[in-house]
């Protein structure tokens, strides 16, 4: 064991690294405007209309006991699809807006240090009603998906992007997480990775609640390929890069 590493790993969950920041010189105090709160589209991308709030009526009525009970890690998925409406519901349990505060700043169904949700929500999509196989990436503020680009042999890359992790690219689809961490920089400086990580679990919890509501499971995954993934996605690595992701399909 590299007991120098491993003591530089447990300083990183601790907050000292607050008291030697001067957050008078974040870009917030130098009056930088915040960053948006999600990504722009791309030009000739089209936005894909998500059910509304009404679709989930069904859903109501989950004892929120029963999920806390009934909440565990799952990765054996059935084969049948999951439709529309739940998968609208699933992204807005995990990263919907319930109001724009400012430009930069909105309250979401998630707690987020600061509120600065440094997120992106990307999908991939195997076994989903109405959506050909492919990436594609939630718009929380007009609730809506945009596709980055359909594949058909998304099974066949999954699988060495995720270390041959298999159950994954069975799924129908895997929400895949990245951070933008400039987001929270703009408030936290070097003091925002820590908080980052933590938010991101908040955001993989109410997942495995809101499975619960509509008779689906998942995972939390935290091990992948994080080129390979990255590569998937579209994303460049280093302003914005995979953090976490998790399977869901129907138990």
């Amino acid at each position: 064991m590299d007991l120098d590493k491993i003591i530089e790993q447990r300083d990183f969950l601790k907050d000292s690294l607050r008291q030697t920041i001067n957050f008078r010189f974040t870009d917030q105090h130098q009056g930088v405007p915040a960053p948006p709160v999600q990504k722009p589209l791309e030009e000739g991308q089209k936005l894909i209309e998500l059910p509304s709030a009404e679709s989930w009526k069904s859903f109501r009525g989950t004892d929120l006991l029963d999920a806390l009970k009934n909440r565990k890690s799952r990765r054996r998925f059935k084969s049948e699809m999951i439709s529309l409406a739940e998968l609208s519901f699933l992204l807005w349990a995990t990263q919907g807006i319930k109001k724009e505060l400012a430009p930069g700043t909105a309250l979401r169904t998630v707690p987020s240090a600061g509120c600065r949700h440094a997120f992106e929500t990307y999908l991939s999509v195997i076994r989903v009603e109405n959506l050909t196989a492919g990436i594609y990436r939630y718009l929380p503020l007009e609730h809506a998906l945009v596709c980055e680009h359909e594949d058909e042999d998304l099974v066949e890359k999954l699988t060495p992007a995720t270390l041959g992790q298999a159950f994954i690219a069975s799924a129908p689809v895997t929400f895949i997480w990245t951070a933008i961490p400039y987001r929270t920089e703009w408030r936290y400086v070097n003091a925002a990775h820590r908080v980052i990580l933590m938010d991101v679990g908040h955001v993989c919890q109410n997942l495995y609640l809101a499975c619960e509501a509509v008779a689906c499971g998942t995972c939390a995954v935290a091990a992948y390929h994080q080129e390979l993934m990255d590569q998937l996605l579209g994303v460049d690595g280093e302003d914005e890069f995979t953090v976490y992701l998790a399977p869901v399909g129907k138990c």
